[in-house]
């Protein structure tokens, strides 16, 4: 969405925030960090106004979006990880809960480079090039991000064990 002038800047920002949410609790998989992280995306974003020099609301937001999740994960990964006790899955669970359950995990297995564009792609609809464009990466490396999240989904929903990585 190409808006001009401050009223079309603010109206595109709140057209995005049903999308930026969406992306985010999928990025997040947590709906109170999601909506935190939407937030301050909002805040950055309306802050930085005069920053923006037109071109598409959405994709400049999913930018910022992006850019705060990557220094939010950096954090996270300064602290010991918690596990809630409320996530407890038993093994033996069935029915259309642990089919969303199952793809849940599948995609907690990538990376969050491969799951940010495999969301972004697939769940937002963008093009390749706005993918490439957000995470400041060439169109190639959003390809082969995209493969190997298939891949690796696919095989985790077929049962295959997840194949380990020779480091040289």
């Amino acid at each position: 969405m190409t808006l001009g002038g401050a009223d079309g800047f603010r109206q595109g920002v709140e057209a995005a925030i049903p999308a930026l949410r969406r992306y985010a609790r999928a990025l997040t998989r947590d709906a109170d960090a999601a909506d935190d992280l939407v937030q301050d995306t909002l805040v950055r974003a309306l802050r930085s106004e005069r920053l923006f020099h037109g071109g598409d609301v959405r994709k400049w937001l999913y930018t910022i979006l992006t850019n705060l999740n990557r220094n939010r994960l950096r954090t996270l990964a300064r602290r010991p990880a918690a596990l809630p006790l409320d996530e407890f899955d038993p093994a033996g669970a069935a029915g259309p809960e642990a089919n969303g359950r199952d793809i849940e995990r599948a995609l907690a297995t990538l990376t969050d480079d491969q799951r940010a564009a495999l969301l972004l792609i697939v769940l937002e609809g963008l093009s390749y090039r706005e993918v490439a464009d957000i995470q400041g990466v060439p169109i190639g490396t959003v390809m082969s991000r995209l493969a190997r999240a298939r891949a690796q989904i696919k095989a985790y929903l077929d049962g295959e064990r997840p194949s380990l990585r020779r480091v040289k």
